[in-house]
């Protein structure tokens, strides 16, 4: 050995650098039955730092978030489908399972599990804890809603749950973030390995099926660890009027009516800075921008037609606001239920009623959410009828439509006026041709015997300016991320179309541009439906998604025109009569104009038999619809 003091020094400096290892990162996964509040603990724990993905090789959808951790740790976050057991007989259910378990492919195994339960519905919820804790995975039980089960008088003992279940228990409510503390505290600790959240050891049997969990979750002593809530007297009170056979109906009507009517009045002056902001920002780029090729793409085909898409952003914000609301005030639960004794006139059951209420934002994942009904002939039912529902996308073209086309005046006094009317009309309309396909279906190939509709009725509470704030913000995201993708992409390509062939150097009229010979090729088709070949290109362009027929128009009449060209409403109201208006429409209300959508069901009934039916069929029904509109409103029987 030598004595030199720098040999520890020198033998530091002169070794090999360590190599480098790639740190596995800490992965937790949040499981409850549905209603129990998972996701608000997920944004709570998450904030804005999280994405919607599938999981691989089926549709169901995953949430994964990052939560930062006091030690400058993150976590990563994954919020699993809401289910009452692990025994497989949906495929969320089989996800759930497969995910803790460690066998789904290409997604970790969780190293500790977040359970979350509703403290005032202890009694069925605790089911799920028994084949969660035999997994042996460090698990914190999450007894959600405190300030629920504190306002009705019960009481939970968590030290006595805790010592019964082999596994911590925190008390807390996600929504108003008391308690949350306990959580990040539990993840810290899984996380280094340890936790201070502890529990003495209880050697749990491997629990699947549902009468077993029941009867371990009565030995466990719950009845000594737990003082039941009384039930919510609001909520009695509350339930006794709007679940009412005839009262709750004209209610459910009464307030989709005063959405649709508050979306119109109330979005007004946001879409008109919108759109006033769009055209002074258009008009300073073509002043700023050098004549040429390169201001004429960015003006005329960029800005007039993603431009036009995006001022209808406040409309349907305001719809999701509405709706978010709705949800998580436990309303729409109750609608579900109204919904169920009309749907079941039609073959349909309950259970289709949550995907085609989603439906209503995009029929992709409203066709995915298909995967919580047991019954495969259901489940095809409901998938084949799901884009019926009046998507988010067509909401651009029926404000435009609506807009030009019909003035607004009282329709029922001052709680209704004529375009709300007509977009509440357009909903029904869609709604029916889906109960009525639904009704032709579980009459002929898809028969089955019905199934009952069991839902669990959550308490009336107050939604949360965080979850709601969250809701829009997700929404916006998708929505400007298809106003930068595909309807930038479509608005491009339309404008390089219609600036070609050359003639002598220069770009042709549009009528003679490439993207002018395809209108009039299919000008023919749709003229006896009030269309000319201008409505033809926006109707080929919408087949990518259908609100991108907006962004055409902006890049037909932008190119048309100049830096003063008419609006787009003007410019519709020249070029079709009423008669050919109202079956647009109509046409957007029945057909299947959304790729997104056929690919989906194509992988869905793994095969291309069934979206070529769709297709096919939801196209028929809306050129005949369209063609009896135009005819009516020509012959004067609509006025």
């Amino acid at each position: 050995m030598s004595d030199c003091p720098n040999c520890a020094g020198c033998a530091v400096a002169t070794a090999p650098p360590p190599t480098r290892q790639t740190v596995r990162p800490h992965v937790v996964a949040i499981i409850g039955p549905p209603n129990s509040g998972k996701s608000t603990l997920f944004n709570r724990l998450t904030g804005l730092r999280q994405k919607v993905a599938n999981f691989p090789g089926v549709t169901v959808e995953q949430r994964i978030g990052r939560a930062k951790m006091n030690n400058h740790r993150e976590v990563i976050l994954v919020d699993l489908p809401g289910v009452y057991s692990l025994n497989p007989r949906s495929e969320d259910e089989q996800v759930t399972r497969d995910v803790l378990t460690g066998h789904m492919q290409d997604v970790p195994k969780p190293d500790a599990v977040l359970l979350i339960l509703d403290s005032t519905n202890l009694g069925r919820h605790l089911v799920l804890a028994a084949p969660i804790l035999s997994l042996k995975l460090p698990t914190l039980v999450i007894l959600n809603m405190a300030d629920d089960l504190s306002s009705r008088g019960g009481q939970i003992d968590t030290g006595e749950l805790a010592s019964q279940l082999g596994a911590p228990v925190a008390l807390i409510s996600a929504s108003k973030g008391d308690g949350v503390e306990k959580v990040f505290q539990f993840m810290v600790g899984t996380s280094a390995g340890t936790t201070s959240l502890a529990a003495p050891k209880v050697e749990l049997p491997v629990l699947q099926d549902v009468p077993r969990c029941r009867q371990w979750a009565r030995e466990v002593g719950i009845g000594a660890a737990y003082q039941a809530p009384t039930p919510p007297l609001w909520t009695r009170r509350l339930d006794a009027v709007f679940l009412h056979p005839v009262f709750g109906l004209l209610i459910f009507l009464a307030v989709v009516a005063g959405v649709f009517q508050t979306i119109f009045r109330g979005a007004k002056p946001l879409m008109d800075g919108l759109q006033a902001l769009v055209q002074m920002s258009g008009h300073w780029l073509g002043h700023v921008l050098p004549a040429g090729i390169i201001r004429s793409l960015l003006v005329e085909g960029v800005w007039n037609g993603v431009g036009s898409v995006i001022v209808f952003l406040p409309q349907i914000l305001l719809l999701f606001l509405f709706i978010g609301i709705l949800e998580d005030s436990g309303y729409l639960a109750r609608a579900a239920l109204i919904a169920d004794r009309t749907m079941a006139k039609f073959g349909l059951q309950g259970k289709s009623f949550i995907p085609l209420l989603s439906a209503y934002a995009c029929a992709v994942p409203a066709i995915m959410a298909t995967r919580t009904i047991e019954s495969k002939r259901d489940r095809l039912a409901t998938i084949l009828i799901a884009p019926f529902m009046t998507c988010s996308a067509r909401l651009p073209i029926y404000f435009l439509i609506i807009a030009a086309f019909i003035k607004e005046r009282p329709f029922l006094g001052p709680f209704l006026g004529t375009q709300a009317a007509a977009l509440l009309g357009l909903y029904a309309l869609g709604f029916l041709a889906a109960i009525v396909t639904a009704k032709l279906l579980k009459s002929s190939i898809l028969k089955s015997e019905p199934t009952p509709f069991m839902l669990e009725m959550p308490p009336y509470r107050m939604p949360t300016l965080r979850s709601l704030g969250l809701r829009l913000y997700d929404r916006s995201k998708v929505f400007l991320h298809r106003a930068g993708t595909v309807i930038l992409v479509c608005a491009v390509v339309l404008w390089v179309l219609a600036h070609l062939p050359l003639q002598n150097g220069q770009p042709p009229n549009i009528s003679d541009s490439y993207a002018g010979m395809i209108g009039h090729a299919v000008e023919p088709v749709i003229k006896p439906l009030g269309f000319n070949w201008k409505i033809g290109i926006g109707l080929i362009s919408s087949i990518a998604a259908r609100e991108t027929i907006v962004a055409t128009f902006g890049t037909i009449y932008g190119i048309e025109g100049d830096e003063h060209s008419v609006g787009l409403q003007q410019a519709l109201q020249n070029e079709l009569t009423p008669g050919g208006a109202f079956a647009l429409l109509i046409f957007f209300a029945f057909a299947m104009q959304c790729m997104s959508t056929i690919a989906v069901v194509r992988r869905e009934t793994g095969g291309w038999k069934w979206p070529a039916i769709q297709f096919a069929y939801m196209t028929l029904v809306a050129y005949v619809c369209a063609l009896v509109t135009n005819i009516a409103v020509r012959s004067g029987l609509f006025t």
